[in-house]
């Protein structure tokens, strides 16, 4: 699943984040909805990314998930 960003150094590898997945509750499917799969792996990426740089929540680049 590497190469869905932009390529920060804060980006999770495949390795990566099969440890941190196991920590996630499941995706959200049905009537209700939530997020596509593909999403949560950018979501944790834009957490890590803000952890490292420091930047505000709402100022991270335009490609991370709406």
């Amino acid at each position: 699943m590497s190469g869905v960003g932009g390529g920060y150094p804060s980006d999770l590898t495949d390795e990566q984040w099969a440890l941190v997945e196991r920590l996630l509750p499941p995706a959200r499917v049905g009537p209700k909805g939530g997020r596509r799969e593909k999403h949560r792996w950018r979501i944790v990426d834009a957490i890590f990314y803000v952890v490292r740089t420091g930047c505000a929540w709402r100022q991270p680049p335009k490609d991370f998930a709406p």
